[in-house]
């Protein structure tokens, strides 16, 4: 749930940032100036784009999920349920080390969940109604813990970092191959022509698609510490009894940034399973099975 909000959030922000250069003649003045003195700038501008988009999007993360999936963020508790989610997270926060996050329930009628937030000690942990409903206590409370690591181990902070060296590469290198195309292809000598608006466009989209595969690899591998974490929290056999309840219930994808940061992610093949911010629930039991044996 997490990685798909962040990602998209992200790549709009980067795109707008990208294009405001394009129109404002950045991309040309930087042009202009000569191969040395481009390269240089291009590189400087590439950080501002790619760890700009990055940063903005993990400082609006958590009231984007606020608002984009409606959580209803518990001040006071208003019956035992909502009591028994504070206190089991508060017991959590403090065994992981972590300030108490705070804590949310959003209505959906598919059991899911998600952390999120710019630091450790300013999070959100937020469950739905469907995974309250469908889900035993023990349940519950392992898919709480698998939250807090992810909070714990600073997986948002980790992805906007990695996004953001990411998305440096892509703007230098569209830049780079669309200067190359409108000088090799296009025969231009002088600033820009329309082959190198083009060329680096195309470029940009498809290099955010290999950013895009790297980032979810990286998620999928985070997941298994997540799992790993949950168990320690919460105990082994409840991190892999709620882990084979979405099985039976598999939960809908978060949508945006949060689909990384949820309980589980959407199953496909070919490129969406590249692009999946989860390993399959079975590789995942597995993984938590095996040190038992």
């Amino acid at each position: 749930m997490r990685l798909i909000l962040y990602l998209l959030a992200n790549f709009s922000i980067v795109a707008v940032l990208s294009v405001s250069m394009r129109v404002l003649g950045v991309d040309t003045w930087l042009a202009n100036q000569g191969m040395p003195l481009q390269l240089n700038g291009l590189l400087i501008m590439a950080l501002a784009i790619g760890f700009g988009g990055s940063l903005i999007s993990l400082a609006m993360s958590k009231s984007m999920a606020i608002r984009g999936m409606g959580v209803r963020v518990i001040d006071k508790p208003a019956n035992n349920t909502e009591k028994w989610l504070l206190d089991t997270v508060r017991k959590q926060a403090e065994r992981a080390g972590i300030d108490m996050p705070d804590v949310g329930v959003f209505q959906a009628e598919q059991p899911n969940a998600f952390a999120t937030g710019m630091r450790r000690n300013a999070s959100l942990v937020a469950v739905s109604t469907g995974l309250m409903r469908v889900m035993d206590t023990a349940e519950v409370e392992a898919v709480l813990a698998h939250e807090v690591s992810h909070v714990a181990n600073g997986d948002m902070v980790t992805m906007a970092l990695l996004q953001g060296v990411l998305n440096t590469f892509v703007v230098f290198f569209s830049r780079v191959i669309g200067m190359l195309v409108d000088r090799v292809v296009f025969r231009t000598e002088r600033g820009v022509g329309m082959g190198y608006f083009v060329a680096s466009i195309v470029a940009e989209l498809v290099l955010g698609i290999v950013a895009a595969i790297i980032a979810a690899w990286f998620s999928r591998r985070r997941e298994f510490r997540a799992d790993e974490g949950g168990a320690e929290l919460a105990g082994r056999q409840n991190m892999i009894g709620a882990l084979q309840a979405l099985q039976r219930d598999r939960p809908e994808d978060l949508p945006g940034q949060l689909a990384a940061f949820g309980i589980s992610g959407a199953a496909g093949g070919g490129l969406r399973a590249l692009l999946r911010s989860h390993p399959p629930l079975d590789v995942r039991i597995a993984a938590l099975e095996a040190p038992a044996r």
